[in-house]
């Protein structure tokens, strides 16, 4: 059966901005199947603020921006972004962990005697700067590349990574995504597959682990929830988790077309919880800082 077209934009309540449209349109299509659309309806107070405020308006019209770039890959974002002034920022968490931030998803660092151990990538663009800051911290290359998820603005530094001589890891559903077009019903539109060399070349279909830099690091796939492919990063001495797009600075987004459930996401949330103590650090998916666990559960809660 083909997908079901996007609803109107004038079905919106009457006189509300255009992005409100928009924004009420990609709810509608995105739950096309009804499930958590009544409590996200109802919802009167978020952690942004009382729903239907200018505050919440607009904070919510920057959810819009970044989940629909994220469905639709980032193919358009990528082609008209200048990345030139981007810098990537390094954030020290201890035990040899830390967070980078520059443009796209987080990424989260374990250095140590057995190497460098990435977590996501950003952009292709920004592959050099973010060598140049992993420089600055270790001497030695980077070995595994884990992608929390297929999105562009997580993977698009794999194929520069891949040459350099990194092994990239992923779950089975990933790799599927990566090396097949996509069709975005919202945007009407296909976005071609990754090149060969940015698949990831080492899969796994629920739990990987890695024995480095004196620590074991459970890549752990959380079904159905941002994605049909995520995975959460849970390093276990450090005390640090990172949780890719399961958590992040805006409200939730879950990429329906590829995969999500507003239950997976839930469950997901849980796990971390489940693992998580008040000393846990936190890295988002997105976002300007590092949380806790009582932010995890504040965003768990909203759902």
């Amino acid at each position: 059966m083909p997908p079901k077209p996007p609803p109107r934009l004038d079905r919106a309540p009457h006189g509300a901005p255009s992005w409100r449209r928009i924004i009420r349109c990609l709810i509608l299509r995105l739950n096309r199947s009804g499930e958590g659309l009544k409590d996200w309806e109802t919802a009167t107070v978020s952690p942004f603020g009382r729903r239907g405020s200018r505050s919440w308006e607009r904070k919510m019209a920057r959810l819009w921006l970044i989940g629909v770039l994220s469905v639709a890959g980032l193919p358009l974002a990528l082609a008209q972004r200048d990345f030139s002034g981007i810098q990537i920022t390094t954030t020290d968490l201890g035990n040899g962990i830390y967070m980078l931030k520059g443009a796209g998803g987080n990424l989260g660092v374990s250095v140590g005697e057995d190497g460098v151990f990435l977590i996501d990538d950003q952009f292709a663009p920004l592959t050099d700067r973010i060598l140049a800051a992993l420089a600055e911290i270790s001497d030695a290359p980077v070995g595994y590349v884990i992608n929390t998820h297929y999105h562009g603005d997580h993977v698009g530094g794999n194929e520069n990574l891949g040459k350099a001589g990194a092994v990239i890891v992923a779950h089975d559903n990933v790799r599927k995504r990566m090396s097949a077009d996509q069709f975005t019903a919202f945007f009407n539109r296909e976005t071609p597959a990754y090149p060969e060399g940015a698949w990831p070349v080492i899969t796994f279909n629920d739990t990987i682990r890695f024995h480095l830099n004196g620590d074991q690091v459970h890549v752990m796939h959380v079904p159905r929830a941002h994605t049909d492919g995520d995975a959460i990063v849970w390093f276990e001495k450090a005390n640090v988790i990172h949780m890719g797009d399961a958590f992040w600075d805006y409200y939730p987004f879950i990429d329906f077309e590829a995969g999500g459930t507003i239950g997976g996401l839930i469950a997901a949330l849980d796990r971390a919880l489940d693992l998580a103590d008040a000393q846990t650090r936190i890295i988002p998916g997105h976002g300007e800082k590092v949380r806790d666990k009582s932010a995890l559960a504040a965003f768990r809660d909203v759902m």
